[in-house]
């Protein structure tokens, strides 16, 4: 089974920023999530390096648009290295076999008879690389996302024939699953109802972009030329530039992530333009929300945007994934607070997870000559046995509709209840009593084996904790988490054949416990 995922390319005038990474962190665990169940994954991000925002950012810098590029492109690429991204394809608009599939994919479109000549007048916002109809019909020259003023064009265009699609599009975008979540999908239809209109795919006298065959003087509008990244990064190195290929390289895609604000794009305009160059189209597309900090919106002039760089490197990344996974709901908008950032984490991550694992640890080796605690009988049928069993279930599910707060949610409790286990029972007392022995090893066991259910679990949204938690209970690191490249999927993953009660051997030698999750301490604001 074959799964293929898409982030934005992001659109490098500037370096990443943290919304940026949320979506690229969302996309590693949906990714790691499906590799660890034994599909086939190719997990697609990159860049889009094309337009006038570009041009005019590097003109700022002092740099050529190509230098310019090159350097933020790499930016992303170490930042997402360093945060473990696991990635298969990193595509850049700027590599050649791009340009190549924008060029033939341009011709099926204009041989559709989907191409046609007209004159582009409007406000157009160069930060959003859009015409901004409604800001004109309003009034309003100033983009209300950039909050910047709008530019007149004035310019002969060619322009797709989006019209030709309104009755596809209608079905696409009512049929239920095609748009996540549910609340965008009410936005997209009304656009729809209003009636498409055709819009622009080049621009005249654009000199960063890729010409457009045959007509002099226009270069692909950004957008035109961006969204065709997703279909040049599944070609494999070698591969020539051939349309015909993807099938076998894992389009349609499964999964577009995007921000809510690029909906319209990837919706209404990527299907439509698909279907005039007799592609099958993506299944799902999912909008998620815009991050605020502390009740404000993020912004260089108010000074209170977040580095990804500096969060990485202050808190770590298993900190900051699952505050953004566990308390933000996916699709929804979210502010990221200083003060519960670092209650969850020390809460959640380092006392009820980490120290359950700790101090269980602690007793098994000191107690059982540093090694796991016999079972004991009717294992099985531990009542902490089954809450495993009923709480990989629910993981799966939640991930499955891309409900990392509900998975996340399932994984702590399942946490707390070991920790009340372990309490209601007090091995510490049971133990001074010989004849309790038995059960005490029968106690331990449980709970640890619970952890490594926990580490399991873990897995899709905090790979180096759970891999950390793993080594604790000298366990085999999981394979399947990391990008997969092209190697066959096994019958049986790794991760489903460790879900099972009763992996954790009797006997085997527990490594010297140590903190597998630090406490968050931040002294200044991130």
């Amino acid at each position: 089974m074959t799964y293929t995922l898409t982030t934005p390319l992001y659109y490098v005038n500037d370096r990443a920023h943290l919304g940026s990474t949320y979506t690229t962190i969302a996309c590693d665990s949906i990714a790691r999530f499906h590799r660890l169940r034994g599909e086939l994954v190719t997990f697609i991000t990159g860049c889009d390096e094309h337009g006038l925002k570009i041009q005019r950012s590097a003109e700022a810098a002092g740099l050529t648009p190509q230098a310019h590029c090159d350097a933020i492109s790499g930016a992303y690429r170490d930042l997402w290295r360093r945060w473990g991204i696991s990635h298969d394809r990193f595509i850049r608009t700027t590599d050649p076999l791009h340009r190549a599939i924008v060029e033939q994919f341009f011709a099926r479109v204009e041989a559709a008879g989907d191409v046609i000549e007209a004159h582009q007048r409007g406000w157009y916002c160069v930060a959003c690389e859009e015409f901004k109809e409604e800001s004109h019909q309003e009034g309003n020259h100033q983009c209300p996302i950039h909050l910047r003023p709008l530019e007149w064009r004035d310019e002969p265009n060619l322009f797709f024939r989006l019209s030709r699609y309104q009755s596809q599009i209608e079905r696409l975008v009512a049929s239920d699953g095609f748009i996540a979540p549910r609340s965008r999908r009410r936005e997209i239809e009304n656009f729809v109802a209003g009636g498409l209109r055709d819009f622009s795919i080049s621009r005249l006298d654009l000199p960063w972009g890729i010409p457009v065959p045959g007509h002099g003087g226009h270069t692909f509008y950004v957008w035109f030329d961006a969204l065709l990244g997703y279909l040049s990064a599944l070609l494999r190195p070698g591969d020539p530039p051939d349309l015909d290929l993807l099938a076998a390289r894992g389009w349609p895609a499964q999964l577009h992530v995007i921000g809510k604000d690029i909906l319209r794009f990837h919706a209404v305009y990527w299907p439509a333009m698909l279907l005039s160059a007799g592609l099958p189209l993506p299944e799902r597309v999912f909008g998620h929300g815009f991050l605020t900090r502390e009740g404000q919106k993020m912004g260089k002039s108010l000074g209170n945007v977040l580095d990804p760089e500096v969060l990485l490197e202050r808190c770590g990344a298993d900190a900051v994934r699952w505050y953004l996974l566990r308390d933000i709901p996916f699709g929804d908008d979210g502010d990221f607070q200083q003060q519960r950032f670092m209650d969850l984490v020390n809460n959640d991550l380092a006392n009820t997870i980490g120290n359950l694992l700790n101090r269980t640890s602690s007793m098994a080796r000191r107690w059982f000559e540093g090694a796991v605690p016999p079972a004991g009988p009717a294992a099985a049928d531990h009542p902490l046995a089954l809450h495993c069993h009923s709480c990989g279930e629910e993981v799966d599910r939640a991930l499955e509709r891309l409900d990392f707060r509900a998975a996340a949610a399932a994984i702590l409790q399942l946490a707390e209840a070991a920790n009340g286990f372990l309490n209601d029972r007090a091995p510490w007392k049971a133990i001074k009593v010989e004849a309790e022995r038995g059960a005490v090893a029968a106690d331990l066991y449980a709970v640890l084996e619970t952890c490594r259910w926990v580490a399991l679990l873990l897995a899709p949204l905090l790979p180096d904790l759970s891999a950390r938690m793993l080594a604790q209970l000298d366990q085999p690191t999981l394979p399947g988490s990391a990008a997969a490249g092209q190697d066959p999927a096994p019958a049986e993953s790794a991760w489903t054949a460790a879900r099972h009660w009763g992996k954790l051997a009797s006997g085997q030698p527990l490594p010297e416990p140590t903190p597998v999750m630090h406490r968050l301490e931040l002294d200044s604001p991130l």
